[in-house]
């Protein structure tokens, strides 16, 4: 018998644009999902981004903070907008919200799962041979280290600096992460650097290797970012577990979602590692967004595409509940309405009626409740 965390605290931060849409779509499923499977979710909504810049003076408020501290698990909507352009960078929504956030909880592990859909092949942007075979890889990028947080940083009129710089502790807390995942799946480990040309990137590439030798039973390879960018295009079907330094995983988790034709298809979890006192089947604090951004411009018009946030959802139940049965018929939910043929905006063929947020949520949660 599957034993999972029967009450959970859940910290809802909509955001901006469509994220009130999105999840409310969310809410709905997991709602129903709690009392398909028969656990407790307790949820606190707060303010971020630019709704909590107009209402709070900030992006990230002491009081939204204090929820967060105070729950079990962060659901993330999207935040910024054109209104808040014209604030410095670093009070702009998402630098003064989200970095603070993995900076402050420690949220060292990014997950991105990338799943083509076979019935959403023919929407990818990339040519239907690339996307034969079973694609399902997972980007695991470290989020708190190297060249986004590392110091110094400098500009000024002419010159600016910014700083590449890993630890070995920080690379080895991500590799054992990245080789564990991959003894689970599919046991195959594509770690990404430049070390031909950066030392911070030689380090990268001879801790991963030392790492992958405590895990002898998952294969382990290594390439550069340019030819991994290429190879993921070309094919996809080859990985399995893709370990990246962070600004990499950025760029190559949002290339991802080109393959499964939307962003608003891209799920992710930010999760910090559990302490050492913890055991180590313990539950992951983890933030939970999806990949996408706010889209101002469809905000208020019922037309995003909430299965981004649906399956960030998932994801929660898995990493910080440990209801994997409820996570796995989230996302089985999710492929059943799709194979029905239901589609958004984003993702309709000509031809076909896209639906609205709201009635997604429903069909994807009325599936949850048939299973």
């Amino acid at each position: 018998m599957e034993k999972g965390i029967k009450r959970a605290r859940i910290a809802l931060l909509s955001g901006d644009g469509i994220g009130p849409e999105i999840m409310a779509a969310a809410r709905h499923v997991l709602e129903v999902t709690a009392q398909r499977f028969d656990f407790e979710l307790e949820f606190k909504e707060g303010d971020v981004g630019g709704i909590a810049i107009d209402r709070h003076g900030r992006a990230l408020p002491p009081a939204t903070l204090k929820l967060c501290e105070e729950s079990d698990a962060i659901l993330f909507g999207s935040v910024g907008g054109p209104q808040w352009e014209h604030l410095p960078p670093s009070e702009q929504p998402e630098r003064a919200a989200l970095l603070p956030l993995r900076k402050h909880f420690e949220l060292c592990v990014n997950l991105r799962p990338t799943v083509v859909f076979p019935a959403l092949r023919s929407h990818s942007v990339v040519r239907l041979e690339r996307l034969a075979g079973d694609i399902d890889l997972l980007i695991v990028r470290e989020l708190t280290g190297g060249i986004y947080f590392a110091q110094p940083k400098m500009r000024d009129t002419t010159h600016a600096l910014d700083t590449l710089r890993y630890t070995t502790d920080e690379i080895m807390r991500i590799a054992h992460f990245a080789f564990q995942a991959a003894h689970k799946r599919r046991s195959r480990v594509t770690s990404i650097d430049k070390a031909n040309v950066l030392s911070s990137m030689g380090l990268w590439r001879d801790t991963v290797t030392e790492v992958g030798r405590h895990y002898p039973s998952v294969e382990l390879r290594h390439l550069y970012v340019d030819n991994a960018a290429m190879q993921l295009i070309l094919d996809p079907t080859q990985f399995d577990v893709v370990l990246c330094p962070n600004m990499f995983g950025d760029i190559l988790s949002d290339e991802a979602a080109v393959l499964s034709g939307s962003l608003g298809l891209q799920p992710s979890a930010s999760l910090a590692m559990p302490t050492s006192e913890k055991s180590a089947d313990a539950p992951y604090f983890g933030l939970y967004e999806p990949a996408g951004g706010s889209a101002p411009d469809i905000a208020g018009q019922n037309c995003a595409n909430p299965i981004a946030q649906i399956l960030s959802a998932a994801l929660l139940l898995a990493y910080s509940m440990h209801q994997h049965a409820a996570s796995r018929a989230i996302s089985h939910a999710v492929a059943k309405v799709i194979e029905a043929g239901y589609r958004t905006a984003d993702i309709a063929p000509p031809g076909v009626d896209a639906i609205g947020t709201d009635e997604y949520g429903r069909l994807v949660a009325h599936a949850i409740a048939e299973i």
